[in-house]
């Protein structure tokens, strides 16, 4: 009989190897797409090409942005096996990876595309709007709830499910308060673990794509911008007595005990569940008696449009009653706030949420003997 939990180690360690080989795979990927374009420049007229000389620069700058990303991709992968304790890291080294083995798919390409965006929302100043619009709302509702002067905030245990590349739970622990990510995507893990753990001791620069009318514009920034160049570790820019730490798995599976977390944050994250009453169940669950949850995001629900998926896909109005009728009880709450999520500023095609923001308490039950 083969044991069970020797195939699910085999079936993650495939998997890491995948989502590795993905990102290995950003620059052919991303050349072949180049090339297509290219090829079919060729074949125009000879008038066409002469007027299309600047586009041709421009896809050679191109060609130069995706090589500038892929060394930064290198530095992302850069040691990335010792993640996971039942990962060997010569697994995930790309010259011993079986290519017959992992495949890269449309989607997985995609998922690099976006893991690097999210490089821009959450660590570049290209981003600071959107982390204004978003981030922000959540870290003064924590200060105006868990008052320094009231509240020892090293001793108040905060929860960010769903934290991508950890920005909102840095700017959380730089106010003092031991905050924890969690985050199921391996893509932003091996991601996060570069910008979280894996300092650069100089700034990088990464550039990403972005779509103006019918061109690819290819937008040079710097990301990490809150480090000084010579800075090269978190503790510096986070009070000593707090705690910050990331943690890897699925929300469901990973938080299952009562009455341990002061607040939970949740951000653009909780209609990425094929049935969102499990994350409300599981947050009044793990809030202490009295804790708050603090939501801002939309319903884009990812899971409706898959047909290999099971999702359900209630409206806020039908979800608020549900709220409360898990106990939840609202103290703040704003709609229609227009946020935006990894968008190219100088897009002339742009995607805008219209957001809900509340702030809910888990009630204090008062038990009197009889």
């Amino acid at each position: 009989m083969i044991d069970a939990k020797i195939i699910e180690d085999e079936e993650e360690k495939l998997n890491f190897q995948r989502i590795v080989s993905a990102f290995n795979f950003y620059r052919k990927h991303s050349f072949n797409r180049i090339s297509r374009t290219e090829t079919y420049l060729n074949t125009l007229p000879q008038n066409h090409q002469l007027l299309l000389k600047t586009y041709r620069e421009h896809l050679c700058n191109i060609h130069n942005c995706i090589e500038q990303n892929y060394n930064v991709i290198k530095l992302i992968l850069k040691d990335v096996g010792y993640l996971f304790e039942n990962i060997n890291p010569e697994e995930t080294n790309p010259r011993t990876i079986r290519i017959s083995r992992i495949t890269p798919v449309e989607t997985d390409q995609e998922k690099v595309q976006s893991t690097l965006k999210q490089f821009v929302r959450d660590w570049s100043l290209e981003g600071s709007a959107e982390r204004k619009v978003c981030y922000q709302p959540i870290v003064d509702e924590i200060i105006n709830q868990f008052p320094k002067h009231l509240y020892d905030s090293k001793s108040v245990r905060v929860l960010v499910p769903g934290a991508g590349l950890g920005r909102l739970v840095f700017e959380i622990a730089r106010q003092g308060y031991s905050c924890q990510g969690n985050e199921f995507s391996l893509f932003m893990l091996i991601a996060s673990h570069f910008v979280l753990n894996r300092q650069v001791k100089s700034l990088c620069t990464l550039q990403y794509e972005l779509k103006m009318k019918s061109y690819q514009i290819y937008l040079i920034f710097f990301f990490l911008e809150i480090f000084c160049i010579k800075i090269s570790n978190f503790i510096f820019f986070i009070p000593k007595n707090s705690q910050f730490s990331m943690v890897a798995g699925d929300f469901l599976e990973v938080y299952t005990k009562e009455n341990e977390w002061d607040c939970v944050s949740t951000c653009f994250f909780i209609d990425c569940a094929n049935n969102i009453l499990s994350f409300i169940e599981a947050i009044y669950k793990i809030l202490k008696p009295g804790g708050i949850w603090i939501n801002l995001g939309p319903l884009l629900y990812h899971f409706s449009n898959m047909l290999d998926q099971n999702s359900i896909e209630p409206s806020y109005e039908m979800l608020r009653d549900i709220i409360k009728e898990f106990g939840f009880v609202f103290e703040k709450e704003k709609t229609h706030i227009k946020s935006k999520y990894a968008q190219n500023p100088k897009s002339m095609l742009q995607y805008e949420y219209e957001s809900v923001y509340f702030v809910c308490r888990k009630p204090i039950t008062i038990s009197i003997d009889t």
